[in-house]
This record gives structure tokens, C-alpha cells and sequence, in this order.
């Protein structure tokens, strides 16, 4: 399979790509349209040369994903959760006052966007860092030492990450989330299997992808783990909230390196790093659910907002001119059906 460099992420109703400088959301609104919104990609550091390091790209391309993730997810909320008021009042401003309006909402999205950021980092370091350790510092009670706490910190750490994708994927919201997830990998997998880019084919493609986001949080959490026991092995910290700040502070490093992984996931073929890529494949079991063709549609709509995809596959594959033949005939034919209505 040929990496495309494609990257995704599932939002409400619809599905955000990137590619390169560029990345699309497609959202499909209450009316059943599909609407469409390009933006360049900008990441939080400028420094070309600093983005080109292994680890610290890492570290920068998880906030920049962050972001842009926290970013799309508003935006394709804002299509379902104006009220009817809003809309009015929207209606009976003037052009200045409406520029001024627009403006003011603008800025207030911008602070609740950063407020629900570091919610969320907040919530996550507590949840899957700090609370497995706090509660496995419990059996110093009954005599464990430092090693068989490290140990069933690792194993809470795991439980917990486990009971957590559960429990949100029993939500009913969180479930088309996650059907619009496996129609974003089915899409990429689609494209990277020298596949046209048809609803037929992407619904036949697999769900499951090596560099998804749900891989690189079952890394993060199994690599925090060999670098917490690594550490506190060479250093002995005594203190229970030094143990705490250490384990903080080493989230960034263990993102990086969770990063490269990931990476070099999407890129090779080796049979060790497909083995090592299982666990996680099989996470997405929990985080990706059988799209709709519908819904493969928009993921379709958001990949060729930014890629194109038939010069990818003329680079790459030997049957590229007879895949993108078919594609074509499959969409003069749907054209002819759609004019005799």
C-alpha cells in the first residue's frame, strides 16, 4: 500500500482531510447538502527546520492537531446548533453591524475554542496519566515497591483507556462520529489500495488504518509506560508529587516519540512494525464503525477538496488509467440517471 500522506479526522456530520499546506472539512447540513470549506494548513511553529526533527515534529504536529481538530469540530457543530433566534437576529442587522456581530462571535469562538483545548489536555494528562499512578501508589500501603506500583500503573492506565472507549461509544452522537471515522479511513484506504475513488470502492475498503489517531493514543499510553518504569529506574524520585510533575512534563517526549511510530506505520511494510501496529488496529474495532454510502460521499467530497487523487494513482500504480476509466463511466452514467428524474 502506497501512503498518500493523507490525514483525517471524523467531526459531527462530517469529515475533515488534510493534505500537505491544505485541509477541507465536509459537513453534510440538515438539508442533506454537502458543504464543503478549504483552509491552509497552519501549524503553531513557523520554524521549517524545528518541524523537520524527529520527536519535536511530533510533539508540534499533535498541538497542531489539537487545534485544527478542536477548530472543525466547532464548525461543523455551528450547523446544527443555531437556533432560530440567532437567525433573526442575524437577519436584522445592517451590513456594519452585521461585520461587527460576526466579528464579536468570531472572538468569543476563539476563547471557547482555547478554553475547551486545555479542558481537554487537562482532563486527559489527569485521567490517563496522573489517576492511574495516584491509585497504584495505593499499594505502598500494604508494602509494593516502586516497581510493582509502576507495573499496576500500567495496567490501570490501560483499563481506564479501554473503559473510557467503551463507555463514549455507546453514545448515539459518538457512534456516527465514529461511522463517519471509518468512512474517513475507508476513503484513504481506498485511494492507497490504487483504488478509483467511487462510493462502491471506498465502501469495500477496510476501516481500519495503521496512522489513526486511536493507534497513536494506545502508542502513547504503552510508551509512557516504558518510559516511566526507564526513568524511575535510573531515577529514583521519592516524593510521591515530584513522581507526579515528572510524569507530566514527560508527555510531550513520550507524544514525539509516539509520533515517529505512528509514522513509520503509515510508511513501511515490515512485518515487525505490522506486527507492533496490531493492538492498536485493533483499538479501532471500538472507534470506527460501518459508514453509510452516504456518508462515504462526504469523506469522498473532503479528499478531493485537497487531493487529486487520479495523479496520485497514475504515480503509482500500473492500472491507474483503468481504475480512473471506471470512475469516470460510473459518474457519466449516475449524470444520465440524475437528468431522466
Amino acid at each position: 500500500m502506497k501512503s498518500s500522506n493523507i490525514g483525517g479526522q471524523a467531526v459531527m456530520e462530517g469529515i475533515m482531510m488534510r493534505h500537505k499546506d491544505i485541509y477541507s472539512i465536509a459537513v453534510r447540513k440538515p438539508d442533506k447538502e454537502i458543504e464543503v470549506k478549504v483552509e491552509d494548513y497552519k501549524s503553531v511553529m513557523k520554524n521549517k527546520k524545528i518541524l523537520s526533527l524527529p520527536i519535536i515534529r511530533g510533539v508540534f504536529s499533535f498541538i497542531d492537531s489539537l487545534v485544527i481538530g478542536t477548530k472543525c469540530l466547532m464548525y461543523s457543530a455551528s450547523f446544527f446548533e443555531e437556533e432560530e433566534e440567532e437567525k433573526a437576529k442575524k437577519e436584522a442587522l445592517s451590513g456594519d453591524e452585521l461585520t461587527k456581530y460576526e466579528a464579536k462571535q468570531k472572538k468569543q469562538e476563539n476563547v471557547l475554542m482555547t478554553i475547551t483545548m486545555i479542558f481537554s489536555v487537562v482532563i486527559s494528562v489527569g485521567l490517563f496519566m496522573v489517576l492511574p499512578y495516584l491509585i497504584a501508589s495505593l499499594l505502598r500501603k500494604v508494602g509494593a515497591g516502586e516497581s510493582a506500583v509502576t507495573v499496576a500503573e500500567a495496567f490501570i492506565r490501560i483499563v481506564l483507556f479501554l473503559a473510557y472507549l467503551v463507555l463514549i461509544s455507546k453514545m448515539q452522537d459518538i457512534q456516527r462520529v465514529f461511522m463517519y471515522h471509518g468512512a474517513e479511513h475507508k476513503c484513504i484506504n481506498c485511494v492507497e489500495s490504487g483504488k478509483a475513488l467511487t462510493v462502491e470502492n471506498v465502501m469495500k475498503s477496510s476501516r481500519f488504518h495503521k496512522r489513526c489517531g486511536t493507534s497513536f493514543l494506545f502508542f502513547v499510553i504503552i510508551i509512557s509506560i516504558i518510559f516511566f518504569i526507564g526513568f524511575f529506574a535510573i531515577v529514583p524520585v521519592k516524593t510521591m508529587w515530584m513522581r507526579v510533575v515528572i510524569r507530566v512534563l514527560l508527555v510531550p517526549v513520550v507524544a514525539g516519540v509516539s509520533y515517529e511510530f505512528i509514522r513509520l506505520a503509515g510508511n513501511s511494510e515490515n512485518k515487525v512494525v505490522a506486527l507492533l501496529s496490531k493492538p492498536g488496529l485493533c483499538m479501532q474495532k471500538l472507534t470506527t464503525k460501518e459508514p453509510t454510502p452516504d456518508m462515504a460521499e462526504v469523506a469522498i467530497m473532503a479528499v478531493e477538496a485537497v487531493f487529486d487523487w487520479k495523479v496520485y494513482l497514475r504515480e503509482n500504480f500500473e492500472n491507474a488509467e483503468g481504475e480512473i476509466k471506471k470512475a469516470e463511466e460510473a459518474e457519466h452514467t449516475a449524470g444520465e440517471a440524475n437528468d431522466n428524474l
